[in-house]
């Protein structure tokens, strides 16, 4: 018997193998015909399943030869059940056509419009948009490193981010625009900006995990605002699904920057809101009693875990009628850096700048991040439609600044560790916030000839720094050691009070008429807004020294802690006379006609915007400035159009040509000067508006359901385009300025390529921009009169690149996704070239950021039961953001630091440490 089986399993193993075999095949769309991404595929009574890889392509081994039923399901789409033959050899590719599953709402038909939440949708609402645009889906944004879509951004093609101190992105560049180019909208609303100086939104208020997806625009049509010579950045944040749904996530995680050293904090318990002028009248005089000692209370630890988390809810109700989003974000996060920081100086007739001083800072600060939102719509039939939206973001940063400078003069001896030091440590608390309600009507009549939309809008955005505290003092290095001495004998200690709001109220209608429809279709459309804009800005800034009996007190040998200090006011009515306390407006009108042309393979989008603007400001205090009262009134004419040939089903060539204005801010105008955190800054209140030509030209390939190749070139010509540059002020203030000006023409031009592609469950996402840029400015130049033989100083005209413009941007992104097992990788790389993030005043002393790697880390891993494990890591390769001037001074070899580099003078660097996460997220569909 045993021989018997020895002989026949053999045999049945062979005969087993024989009569398996495998299958191969796609899942498609049928209405559209692209790939589905994620479908189940089982063969029926064998156990085998499988999903679909980001290519739509299944693959069965180890199936049997014979009739066989095969079963695929995705969401949203309609069960296939079909009969197959499996053959052991040779089988046919299969193919398999998906329809949607529409639902039936009676009499109340709601047009189903693609979300944008996954890649899908993304790329048929690129494909299928008027404008020039590029989308980020919500499924991407969840299963990126990113937590903000200040960092969402810097996955598009043509856009770089500006960081903050702390590493955070915060703005974004748009073609090589600066942000002061580019507007901000929230469901195609624009939003003010709560910064106190620019209009330009500060991205990095948003939490990214309450987006649908973020839409880059960049072109414009008539129907949308005139002011975006960059481009227009459209959060487009949750809406109700059809269904209810949960998604929930929790997670925690650490900064490598606080693992090597501690993190400083200081009591803000006990601030006041407002300053002791506000709460006591202009003619109190304040005493050192009447400011918290909390603010110079300083610890020193590793923090605590960051925390971050969200929470969304939505369902639709009464026959889908009426639909419910709720939404609300919270992430607390300790962040920080290690700064170096050399300070230049043009001396005398020396072509590159001296260094004078260098500044070793140490940054930690507390991000607190709150974002809610809510969304109700109603349907009262198929032609009525109303939805109420309402937004809220809140960022609280907790910061403190430490310093210790070094100053390069005749006690300098670095061979023996002698130096005269400056011990400068800053407190600061700054609130930032969002509030926008939009009321919002879609009405149809006509058998949907005639079409009426309508918003009316209130936004506000506020800035809120109470009490930041700022204390100097003296040190010195002996033998290598550090010491402090005595507070500097001017302004050893300042309180600064500084807050700003902006109110916006608005009112959009667009109405569209269809002319005739059919294989041919033509539209037109008019429409305006109307926008009030307030602004109000104060500041107040406190003054304290020691007391005559106090002034040579030694820290670590009088006193122990900064709290133990006692000071003098020295202007005890709060220096409320300043120009940065003022009121400000902006009135905007505007109206627009459009013509719409649309046919089998040619649309057409012309027509003109008119935008009227009367903007103007008032110092309350002002201080001997020859315009405390300035106002500015101007109306633009912006024709566009748009054309869009479609070559196949799947290809098409996009070009465009539309007229742009970019207005200054208010802070900008105002005559009065500011203190910034390396330079002071001034107003121009003759700062004009400047206006742009835009032209776009780009071929589109929609291969697959969430492929693409986007190939394009554009070019800007700017006329009166504002930069800032450094001057010296008059005779009041003998310091060097950072003031904003107009500088005859310049253009801006380049191409970009955006490619997307998937190979089953490893996808690719690759961009590359390149930019060149060109403005002349006048710079100054000191140079040796030949009758005197006295040093003078000449105007020059240079030629240089735009203010933040980098000739190159590249972003790559390797992907993997194996959906019947749940993973789902990313490893995101962005690359950032050379680009001026300082104009000098003088020739060939421009500050220029050094190209930047960043490197980033996600990956999730989903269980049964609707849960998944999630973690995220950014920076992980520590780069420094770097400064330099590009040229060498020999004078800067005694100081004996490593400064030169390929012919370039270091100026600053800057490192923030790698960040990780690991979190859980619950989701019921």
């Amino acid at each position: 018997m045993n021989k018997l089986l020895q002989i026949l399993l053999p045999l049945l193993f062979c005969a087993t193998i024989a009569s398996a075999t495998k299958i191969k095949g796609h899942v498609y769309d049928k209405q559209s015909g692209e790939a589905l991404v994620g479908a189940t595929v089982i063969l029926e009574k064998t156990g085998k399943v499988t999903s679909t890889g980001l290519d739509g392509s299944f693959e069965l081994k180890d199936v049997p030869v014979g009739k066989a039923t095969i079963r695929i399901t995705y969401i949203t789409y309609k069960t296939i059940v079909q009969e197959i033959e499996i053959q052991s050899k040779d089988n046919e590719h299969l193919k398999f056509y998906m329809e949607t599953a529409a639902k039936g709402l009676g009499e109340v038909t709601i047009r189903a419009t693609a979300s944008g939440s996954n890649e899908r949708d993304a790329r048929r609402i690129e494909q299928n948009a008027t404008q020039v645009m590029n989308i980020v889906s919500g499924k991407a944004i969840e299963v990126s490193p990113d937590l903000t879509v200040a960092n969402v951004m810097q996955r598009v093609s043509g856009v770089s981010i500006e960081r903050n101190s702390n590493g955070d992105g915060q703005y974004a560049i748009l073609r090589g625009m600066d942000k002061r180019y580019n507007y901000t909208l929230v469901n195609g609303v624009k939003i003010p900006s709560p910064d106190n100086k620019y209009r330009y939104v500060p991205l990095d208020l948003f939490p990214s995990d309450l987006l649908d997806r973020l839409e880059v625009y960049k072109t414009l049509t008539p129907n949308l605002e005139g002011d975006a010579v960059g481009g227009a950045v459209n959060m487009v944040m949750k809406n109700a699904p059809d269904h209810f749904q949960i998604n929930a996530n929790i997670a925690t995680g650490y900064n490598q920057l606080f693992l090597d050293r501690k993190f400083t904090s200081f009591d803000a318990s006990g601030i006041r809101g407002k300053s002791p002028y506000e709460i006591n009248g202009r003619d109190y005089n304040a005493t050192q009693s009447d400011f918290s000692k909390g603010v110079f209370d300083y610890k020193s630890k590793h923090p605590a875990p960051n925390v971050v988390g969200s929470l969304s809810l939505g369902q639709r109700f009464f026959d889908s009628k009426l639909g419910v989003v709720l939404a609300g974000s919270y992430q607390n996060t300790y962040r920080g850096s290690n700064s170096t920081i050399y300070t230049p100086s043009v001396t005398g007739t020396d072509e590159y700048s001296v260094i004078t001083n260098k500044g070793e800072r140490q940054y930690s600060a507390q991000q607190q991040r709150l974002g809610l939102h809510g969304k109700v719509d109603y349907a009262f039939d198929k032609n009525n439609k109303i939805s109420l939206y309402n937004v809220y973001v809140n960022l609280k940063n907790q910061e403190v600044r430490e310093s210790v400078s070094t100053t390069y003069n005749g006690v300098y001896d670095p061979a023996n560790g002698n130096a005269e030091l400056v011990y400068n440590t800053r407190s600061r608390l700054t609130e930032q916030q969002i509030y926008n309600s939009t009321l919002h009507g879609d009405h149809k009549f006509f058998d949907d000839k005639f079409k009426v939309q309508w918003s009316a809008v209130y936004s506000t955005a506020q800035t809120e720094q109470p009490q930041n505290a700022e204390i100097e003092l003296n040190g010195l290095q002996q033998n290598f050691q550090n010491k402090r001495l005595s507070l500097v004998n001017t302004s050893p200690v300042e309180m600064r009070w500084q807050r700003n709001t902006d109110n916006d109220k608005a009112g959009y209608l667009d109405l569209t008429y269809n002319i005739f429809r059919g294989d041919k279709k033509l539209d037109f459309s008019l429409g305006g807004l109307y926008r009030e804009k307030e602004r109000s800005s104060f500041y107040n800034n406190y003054v304290l020294a020691p007391s005559a009996a106090n002034a040579g007190l030694i820290y670590g040998q009088d006193y122990r802690n900064y709290t133990d200090l006692q000071l003098v006011v020295s202007n005890p009515t709060g220096g409320v006379a300043n120009p940065l306390t003022y009121d400000a407006s902006e009135k905007t009108s505007a109206g627009y006609g459009m013509l719409t042309y649309k046919s089998n393979s040619l649309e057409l989008i012309g027509g003109a915007r008119v935008e009227h603007t009367n903007q103007g400001y008032h110092m309350l205090f002002a201080q001997g400035e020859s315009r405390p009262t300035g106002n500015q009134i101007y109306t633009d004419v912006l024709p566009s159009l748009t054309a869009k040939y479609h070559i196949t089903e799947k290809a098409q060539l996009h070009a465009s040509y539309y007229k742009a204005v970019n207005r200054p801010g208010f802070y900008e105008l105002v005559p009065g000067i500011s203190p910034g955190d390396d330079y002071d800054e001034k107003g121009n209140a003759d700062l004009k508006r400047a206006l742009a030509d835009n032209y776009d030209l780009r071929y589109e390939l929609f291969p697959g359901a969430s492929e693409q190749l986007l190939v394009g070139a554009f070019y800007k010509k700017i006329k009166d385009p504002i930069e800032y540059v450094f001057q010296t002020s008059g005779t009041v203030h003998s310091n060097v300025l950072l003031i904003p000006g107009n500088f005859g023409n310049a253009t801006n031009y380049g191409a970009e390529v955006d490619y997307t592609k998937f190979f089953n469950k490893i996808g690719i996402k690759a961009n590359y921009t390149y930019t060149h840029s060109r403005i002349t400015t006048t710079k100054n130049k000191r140079q040796i009169n030949p009758s005197n033989g006295d040093i003078e100083t000449v105007e020059v005209d240079q030629t240089r690149p735009l203010y933040g413009q980098s000739a190159h941007i590249a972003n790559i992104s390797l992907l993997y996704k194996d959906t019947k097992k749940g993973w789902d990788v990313q490893v995101a790389g962005a690359y950032t070239g050379p680009r001026i993030v300082a104009v000098s005043q003088f020739v060939n002393n421009d500050q220029w950021q050094q190209g930047i790697i960043q490197m980033d880390f996600s990956a999730e891993k989903r269980f049964k039961s609707n849960i998944s494990l999630f973690v995220k890591a950014n920076n992980l390769l520590n780069t420094p953001y770097k400064l330099y001037i590009k040229g060498v001074n020999p004078a800067n070899d005694k100081i004996k630091e490593d400064l030169v580099s390929n012919g370039h003078t270091l100026i600053r660097d800057d490192h923030y440490g790698q960040s990780y996460l690991l979190g859980i997220r619950y989701k019921f569909n």
